[in-house]
């Protein structure tokens, strides 16, 4: 594609709280040739060396869209991976620290090979919060692929998954 993904990034100041940069997507989700460019990109990094997962795990909630999109392009299913309380029980769940806050992550129990997906990677506390849940309910984790990498958030600590990415922040 000849034109760069970061133009299609709007970048707004102190959002959601001072001294964040929100990466506003939705310019790149409304262009369709851009979008499929952007989903071709992210599942292209597994499709040759992992194959086509049983389920993209999206994580909540703009992680939804690209694993979907990535479903409905690559084949296999979907899994959403939730705050706590907002799928129905049973669910397998786990504590993580956001850039924002302390929370519960939730998802529902299954199996086979999964690939983790988000839109954007910053601390990564979600991202490993969410291998760590899937890995417990039953799911084999293939991948992690994210639109965008903000490789100028410094990760927690503990952070040590190799995730792939269309768009990169340094």
């Amino acid at each position: 594609m000849s034109t760069s993904y970061k133009e299609y990034i709007k970048e707004v100041p102190n959002f959601p709280k001072d001294d964040i940069s929100f990466k506003d997507i939705s310019p790149l989700l409304e262009d369709q040739e851009v979008f499929r460019s952007a989903v071709v990109e992210m599942g292209n990094f597994y499709y040759n060396d992992v194959g086509i997962p049983k389920v993209w795990i999206g994580i909540d909630a703009r992680g939804f869209i690209f694993a979907s999109a990535l479903a409905i392009y690559f084949g296999g299913g979907v899994v959403m991976c939730r705050k706590k309380g907002k799928l129905p029980p049973p669910t397998i769940d786990t504590e993580y620290n956001t850039e924002y806050s302390y929370d519960f992550i939730s998802i529902k129990k299954g199996s086979g090979s999964a690939i983790v997906v988000d839109d954007v990677l910053a601390t990564g506390g979600t991202l490993e919060a969410t291998n760590r849940v899937a890995t417990k309910a039953g799911y084999s984790i293939k991948g992690n692929i994210v639109l965008i990498d903000l490789k100028y958030v410094p990760r927690i600590d503990n952070f040590d998954i190799d995730v792939k990415s269309v768009i990169d922040y340094e």
